[in-house]
């Protein structure tokens, strides 16, 4: 049972910052480009505490986290920050144009959802996690004792929940602020106590699916697991016990879902003769030109992955699409289920960088010969400037293949999913004392 509640969110205090000034992307999308454009824009702002600063000759005791935690606590005491008088939860309207130009909304609501393990199926993961990355949320958390981002949870239901709370996000908006990608968010706060319990009842047979955000709720477990050990007992009840989530219907009309393209580089020798000689024992293989821009490329990979998979893989020299899988790519697939094998995802990442260009796991959870690309002509670049060796480019994870992925406890290669446009950080942060 998903447990739900009410909370005194921790907000900037409008009156003294101005919105656009002090909120950010999520820590992990924040370029160093954007990150000293941030440090620019107010001394207030969040990427002081969500990244930190950092400074030469950096120690136990003075390092990113501790000069995080000071400004969390001089921010607080400052009134910077200021904590809501009255538990509420939060609608939270993102409007947004899509990469195809279409003007869209995604609604959901911020609360606190109850920190859960996976074996007790309430919150399902969709993807791998890597340890650094927690490790490094860990060490934040221990030092501010305050979740600033959001987690993006998905559940199902018929509309009821948005019918519910829309009623609630009638007037002005609490927060109304427009980001760097022209982005509007809108946040509203509900603290009626007969709304939130018709919602808490409502939330209660849910299950959640991460969205985005495993890396940090993976990290709340573990912080969890701490307090515990370290109390002795378990307190249900306890602040730890819980994390600011942001839910969102997953039949929301606004729920979209970009693709993560892959490029291949810093390989020891490629061919591309003999790349294409081995996916032809695996794929049927479209030739298509080498100069094909990156809007026909994706229509392309559109219209031929209506049947079932699709990569289009092109080099500085020449592009094809494979499509279609062969009996013979099974055998990179074994101990895998009909519905991991029909992600156009894993056929790539078993098939083709495993099983054909022969990186390893461990070189692909670190990154050593592979980056990801939102933009498709972004990667197309890379190629063409002969800065990589191969680029594919992907069709989007439809949000079913997240959901039936996800319940059924199995999981996809990192960077499967691009839920767009991402949860703002700053709107409201959840303090632990």
């Amino acid at each position: 049972m998903a447990d739900i509640l009410p909370f005194r969110a921790l907000r900037y205090d409008l009156a003294r910052v101005a919105a656009e000034q002090v909120v950010t992307q999520p820590y992990d999308k924040i370029t160093p480009a954007m990150q000293e454009r941030y440090y620019a824009a107010s001394p207030y702002n969040l990427v002081r505490i969500i990244l930190g600063l950092r400074e030469a000759g950096d120690n136990q005791a003075s390092n990113v986290y501790t000069r995080a935690a000071e400004c969390s606590r001089v921010w607080r005491n400052d009134g910077i920050l200021v904590q809501d008088d009255t538990p509420s939860v939060y609608v939270y309207r993102q409007t947004f144009s899509a990469p195809s130009g279409a003007s869209s909304e995604r609604r959901g609501f911020i609360a606190l959802g109850r920190v859960e393990d996976y074996s007790a199926k309430v919150v399902f993961r969709h993807e791998q996690t890597l340890s650094k990355p927690k490790a490094d949320r860990l060490e934040l958390l221990r030092a501010t004792r305050v979740h600033y981002e959001q987690l993006f949870l998905l559940y199902e239901d018929s509309g009821e929940i948005e019918a519910l709370l829309s009623l609630s996000a009638a007037g002005p908006p609490v927060i109304d602020v427009s980001d760097e990608y022209g982005v509007a968010h809108r946040v509203w706060r509900v603290s009626d106590p007969a709304v939130i319990a018709s919602l808490q009842e409502q939330m209660k047979n849910k299950k959640l699916a991460i969205a985005d955000g495993h890396h940090r709720y993976e990290t709340a477990l573990n912080y969890r697991n701490e307090c515990r050990a370290a109390a002795g007992s378990s307190n249900p009840q306890a602040p730890h016990e819980f994390v600011m989530m942001t839910f969102v219907n997953m039949s929301d009309p606004g729920l979209l879902i970009l693709p993560t393209h892959r490029v291949v580089h810093s390989l020891a020798s490629f061919s591309v003769e003999d790349f294409r000689k081995s996916c032809a024992e695996f794929f049927e293989i479209e030739e298509t030109k080498a100069t094909i821009e990156a809007n026909c490329a994706t229509s392309l990979l559109r219209e031929r992955g209506r049947t079932g998979t699709a990569l289009l893989g092109a080099t500085a020299s020449r592009a094809f699409v494979l499509h279609s899988p062969k009996a013979a790519a099974s055998q990179f697939l074994a101990g895998l289920s009909p519905r991991q094998k029909s992600l156009d995802v894993v056929q790539l990442h078993k098939v083709i960088l495993e099983g054909i260009l022969k990186l390893s796991e461990e070189s692909i959870r670190n990154q050593q010969n592979l980056s990801y690309l939102r933009e498709a002509s972004e990667a197309l670049a890379k190629v063409r400037n002969r800065s990589a060796s191969i680029a594919f480019l992907m069709n989007p994870c439809p949000v079913q293949q997240v959901r039936d992925v996800a319940f059924a406890e199995e999981v996809m290669p990192q960077k499967s999913t691009d839920f767009y446009p991402k949860l703002l950080s700053g709107l409201t942060a959840y303090a632990l004392d």
